[in-house]
């Protein structure tokens, strides 16, 4: 009985940690739309915003990453089992 608890539990966590990718997509296309707005007002400045904008992303799509991981460990190689 605890088991199928710690598993359902589990599922859940799952699920509520893939919510964070939403996060990271918002965050993304919001930093595209401005970057492209800056490089239409600023042409010459071009590398630079996407250079910055780059870096942005990667750094927002790390949360979304870290999510992933946390539902996988969850699902696939939960630590909780091996407390019963």
């Amino acid at each position: 009985m605890e088991r199928a608890i710690i598993l359902a539990a589990s599922a859940i966590g799952a699920g509520l940690a893939m919510i964070a990718g939403i996060g990271p997509g918002i965050g993304q296309g919001y930093a595209a739309g401005k970057a492209a707005e800056a490089v239409g007002r600023q042409p010459e400045a071009q590398g630079t915003i996407l250079r910055t904008m780059l870096i942005g992303c990667g750094v927002a799509e790390s949360t979304g990453i870290y999510g992933l991981v946390v539902a996988l460990l969850l699902l696939f190689a939960n630590p909780l089992i091996g407390l019963l």
